[in-house]
């Protein structure tokens, strides 16, 4: 069985993108513990800085969707959402075949 995988961007409103990578890496420290964890990366667009990427992989969605019920998980979601510039968007979920890193 493949691994479940997340990739996708937020988008902060000008100026807030540091404080927005910021609440993310605490939510990082917070999932990894979490049954399935295998990455929870945090990463910054160079060229837009309001711009933060998130990378996740999981053994499952079933696992990704029950770190979003941690009580900690959703105070975090709660602290980030005025910081965004929209909605946030779907990312791609992807199917993990393998690579450095993943078992």
């Amino acid at each position: 069985m493949n691994n479940y995988g997340l990739h996708g961007k937020l988008t902060a409103t000008e100026g807030n993108g540091k404080q927005l990578a910021s609440i993310l890496l605490e939510a990082s420290q917070l999932v990894a513990p979490i049954k399935g964890c295998h990455l929870y990366m945090v990463s910054q667009d160079q060229g837009y800085p309001n711009d933060v990427w998130i990378t996740e992989v999981w053994d499952s969605q079933e696992d990704n969707d029950n770190s979003l019920k941690d009580e900690k998980v959703r105070a975090l979601i709660t602290q980030a959402m005025p910081l965004l510039a929209g909605k946030p968007v779907k990312g791609q979920v992807l199917d993990i075949l393998g690579g450095a890193g993943i078992d």
